[in-house]
Formats: structure tokens, sequence, C-alpha cells
């Protein structure tokens, strides 16, 4: 009974702490700051209960105020997609919805749906960075992904990625990626597909940002991966995942990685809490700062 009573207490403990908002600290108008939220996909065929229509309606201010506390220069989305009765992803809720509401932002990392995959954008402030060119690639083969889809609940996992000139017009490429949440053969396959198309970019000299959900905790092979291909890794502390509940069980499976040239100004740091009176997501923001070479 006494070992209950200490998980009941550790348990509340873990929520309470959870519940209060951390805010990022002021930023310098030297460096840059990035950040990466995973924001959940929308059901768009649900009127109610969790990632439902009534869902995002009760949970897209939180979004904004999150995003606008944020205040970064570049923002990696993950899940920013609003999932209809079939294939056609013309309609993005919270795409769209952070648009409206930020007008200082462009759009990055996205395309025609129907040949560029348009949940993983990269929002970008235009009077500071200017957009030079984009992509995207698979972690799989596309025949194997094709076979995959056939599946029941499939899931299209890639990496999206952008170049930039930053503010002194010298340019970088920030890569934006989720892993699969479930299967660690795919995550690591993912992972050295990541690096194999990081090296020759970081062999250029190019300076790389790596932003996204990873779904794999700090000393996983799936994170060695990435540094043994050149790339530091930083973790914010605590959870960035937190069961659409403000619980931290688990270590930051959200993180940044860097090219050696690429300096650490200040983070990672996890936005804890609610915000407008809900969770934003199942996921807490990471912002950094950093400084290019």
């Amino acid at each position: 009974m006494r070992a209950l009573r200490k998980s009941l207490a550790l348990l509340v403990l873990l929520v309470s702490a959870c519940g209060k908002p951390q805010a990022p600290p002021a930023r310098s108008a030297d460096v840059l700051r990035v950040a990466s939220h995973n924001v959940h996909f929308i059901r768009m065929t649900r009127a109610r209960g969790p990632w439902s229509l009534a869902d995002w309606e009760a949970r897209k201010q939180a979004l904004d105020a999150v995003f606008k506390e944020a205040d970064a220069d570049l923002v990696a989305f993950q899940e920013m997609v609003s999932i209809g009765p079939d294939e056609n992803r013309d309609v993005n809720l919270a795409r769209d919805w952070l648009l409206s509401r930020n007008p200082g932002y462009g759009l990055a990392a996205t395309g025609d749906w129907r040949r560029f995959p348009t949940r993983q954008p990269i929002f970008y402030r235009t009077d500071r960075l200017r957009l030079l060119d984009q992509g995207w690639f698979l972690y799989d083969a596309p025949e194997a992904v094709e076979k995959e889809r056939q599946r029941p609940g499939f899931w299209l996992y890639f990496a999206s990625w952008a170049d930039f000139a930053g503010p002194d017009g010298r340019p970088f490429r920030v890569y934006n990626v989720h892993f699969h949440f479930r299967d660690g053969a795919k995550r690591r396959r993912a992972a050295r597909r990541l690096a194999a198309h990081v090296t020759p970019v970081l062999q250029q000299g190019m300076p790389v940002i790596v932003l996204g959900d990873m779904n794999a905790l700090p000393g996983w092979q799936t994170v060695r991966i990435l540094r043994e291909a050149g790339l530091h890794t930083h973790d914010p502390r605590g959870s960035s995942f937190h069961f659409n509940r403000g619980l931290h069980f688990l270590p930051a499976i959200d993180r940044l990685g860097r090219a050696p040239g690429v300096q650490l100004v200040g983070g990672p740091w996890g936005l804890h809490g609610k915000r407008a009176g809900d969770w934003p997501s199942d996921h807490y923001p990471v912002v950094a700062d950093i400084a290019l070479p």
C-alpha cells in the first residue's frame, strides 16, 4: 500500500508539474530561433472525439498561442494534415489557420499534394529568411512504400527539406523529419537514409539543421546513426510527448540536430503546459537558438 501511495503521489506530481506553461527566454536579434512541433493530424470525417473537427476547434487557439510564444524564425511541423474521406489534401486546417493568424510567415517544404506530401511544411519568417530550394524523399524504396500503402493504418513517413538564405544572405539547409512511431527497424532505416542525404551536403560545407519527431529516445541506435554521420543532437529537458494528458513518462523524442559548424546558443526548450485552456497537441514544441557559421 505504501508503494502504491508513493506511485500515485509521483503521478500527481508529474501531472501537476507538466500543466504549468513554460515559455522560452527572450530572443536575441543576432541568433536564429528554430522550432519543431508535431501538431497531430485532424480527422475531418469525425465530428467529435479525439483529433476530430470538434477537437480541432477546441485546441486551435492553443496552437496559435504557443506558435506566437515560440517566436521562431522557422518552425518544422509534423503531422500537419487534415484527413478527409479520400486522398484529396487541398484542405489543411492547421496550416491555413496558422498562416491566417501569422501573416509574417511563408511556407516551405510543401507543394501540390499529388507530387509533394504536404504534412511536413516549414514555416519561416519572410523578413529574415529567403527560400532558395525545397524537396522531399522517402525513407524506403517507392515500391516498398506502395506495398505498405495497401495495409490498414498506413502512414507515410518521409523527410522534407528546404534551403534558405539567412539574414546575412548565406545559404543553409533544414531537414524536417518524422520517423516511425512503433517499428524500430523502420526508424533505423530512416536514420540511415537521412544520414546518406545529409553527408554530401555536409561535405559541401553547407550548414545543416535537422528538426523533427524521431520517435526515439536519446540513447537509441536511431539517434546514434545520426551522430555517426557527423550531426550533433540535442534534446529538451523532460518529455516532448505527453500523451495529450500532460504526462511526462518518457524522455524527449523530438529533437534538434546540427552540423558541427552550427552553434547552439540556447536550448532546446520544450514549451510545456496548456495554452488558451487546452493542449495544442500531444507533443510540446521544441525551440532552440542557433548561430550559423
